[in-house]
């Protein structure tokens, strides 16, 4: 499981969904819950829990995407299986995320150690982990 600290810094409801907006460094992320722990306010720190599998990967960007989460990322490692390969995401000096995707895909994309891509993840992809402050 990849993780993210971060700031909760806008909470919108309607009903029983939750859009919840985060600050990462000088993103913003978004996650889209229909359960809300009580304790997530505004300046909350949390940590944001993402399946590897479900963080999909582009390579030299262009245009607008419906993800509403892309953060700018380095490989800093590729492990090869025979069907998926095991992306390690280098975002900051700090924090590093994993991604799995098909080995055709990574083949497909050229992707090596050092490349420039951008991390893509839906916001109902995204689940709190731990709440740090309330």
């Amino acid at each position: 499981m990849s993780s993210l600290r971060v700031k909760v810094i806008e909470i919108k409801r309607c009903d029983t969904l939750h859009i919840v907006k985060f600050q990462f460094n000088r993103a913003s992320l978004s996650m889209m819950s229909l359960e809300l722990p009580s304790d997530v306010k505004i300046n909350t720190k949390v940590k944001l829990s993402i399946k590897p599998t479900h963080i999909a990967l582009g390579k030299n960007i262009s245009g607008d995407l419906s993800f509403s989460n892309q953060l700018d990322a380095v490989i800093s490692d590729i492990t090869n299986g025979e069907f998926l390969n095991s992306i390690s995401l280098k975002l900051d000096d700090k924090n590093t995320i994993e991604s799995i995707i098909t080995k055709e895909s990574a083949l497909r994309l050229q992707l090596k150690k050092g490349d420039r891509v951008t991390a893509l993840i839906k916001a109902s992809d995204i689940s709190i982990g731990q709440v740090y402050d309330a």
